[in-house]
């Protein structure tokens, strides 16, 4: 992976593209995360983060000429929030390729007035019931979903369902969904069956509440899939004894 540096920003292609906007080329870097843009200097309409190993869509400066981010192929399993105090002025989301999972994850995209245009394509989100209809009842900006034009039927259609009894406890449901998510939420059963003592259970709950990012938490599940627990910081220290568990 290759931190996104100044340096590399200066040096990467910027173009105008067909459609007369200036764009700034970051593909194939497998950057892990977004960071330094202010770098940019706030000269570009469209950026192109795609083939990358991005995990979550944040880490902007104010950038108030950004209208398109392209993120296909990605890794991105979370959008921040208040992203419309960074770039308000964002018209086109492409998530083609990356896993955003559920129907609560987009909340965050609720607050892009100018978002006219979001791809889910190949998201695992595009297999939940009622995704569609989802999405257009919740960013009414949205002119295109997926590449189609949102048809007047589709809107009538999604404010009729989630303005119903049925649709409002589905949507209750997603946002229960939603706030009882916890990173790594599985680890305890696979502790368990590791034979930890519930005083280890609890190191390992500490430290996943104290994990500053994904890739920490991937950690922790790989170290308790092998068995092997760090004697007393699970931070990434080890203190050099381990115990381990057939």
């Amino acid at each position: 992976m290759v931190k996104l540096t100044a340096e590399i920003i200066q040096n990467s292609l910027q173009y105008i593209n067909p459609v007369k906007d200036r764009e700034l080329d970051l593909r194939g870097y497998r950057i892990p995360e977004i960071e330094n843009l202010g770098a940019t200097g706030d000269q570009f309409d469209t950026i192109d983060f795609s083939e990358n190993d991005i995990r979550k869509l944040d880490g902007f400066p104010y950038l108030k000429r950004l209208k398109c981010l392209l993120l296909n192929n990605n890794r991105i399993v979370r959008i921040g929030e208040h992203l419309e105090d960074y770039v308000p002025n964002i018209e086109s989301l492409i998530f083609t390729g990356n896993q955003i999972e559920d129907l609560g994850d987009i909340e965050p995209l609720t607050t892009l007035e100018k978002l006219t245009t979001l791809s889910l394509l190949h998201n695992p989100i595009t297999a939940k019931q009622h995704y569609r209809l989802y999405v257009i009842y919740k960013l009414p900006q949205l002119k295109l979903l997926d590449f189609r034009k949102i048809k007047m039927k589709e809107r009538e259609e999604a404010k009729t369902l989630f303005k119903s009894k049925k649709g409002k406890e589905i949507q209750k449901d997603i946002i229960k969904r939603s706030k009882t998510f916890i990173p790594g939420g599985n680890m305890h059963n696979i502790a368990k069956s590791k034979g930890l003592s519930d005083e280890e259970i609890k190191k390992i709950r500490e430290a996943i509440n104290q994990a500053g990012s994904l890739e920490e938490v991937e950690r922790l599940q790989k170290i308790l899939q092998s068995g092997q627990i760090p004697g007393n910081d699970l931070n990434g220290q080890s203190n050099g004894h381990s115990m381990e568990y057939e």
